[in-house]
């Protein structure tokens, strides 16, 4: 998947669970936890919201990686 996240390595730094991070974010569990493993890519307002949250930029929980044809 080209969109690569540190969601889990950000949501880790302040100590809060994934349960408590839906909730800040106005999302579930199972949201955050998918965004986490890579399975779902956010909508660009739930990305703002969550760069909001840990008070930095999109980029610095959201990467685009061009994926390469072998």
């Amino acid at each position: 998947m080209p969109l690569v996240n540190h969601l889990k390595e950000y949501r880790a730094r302040i100590g809060v669970n994934q349960q408590n991070m839906g909730k800040l974010a106005g999302v579930s569990r199972q949201t955050i936890s998918l965004i986490e493993r890579g399975d779902y890519s956010p909508s660009v307002t739930l990305a703002l919201k969550l760069a909001e949250i840990f008070d930095v930029k999109v980029e610095d929980l959201f990467e685009y990686v061009e994926e390469k044809d072998e």
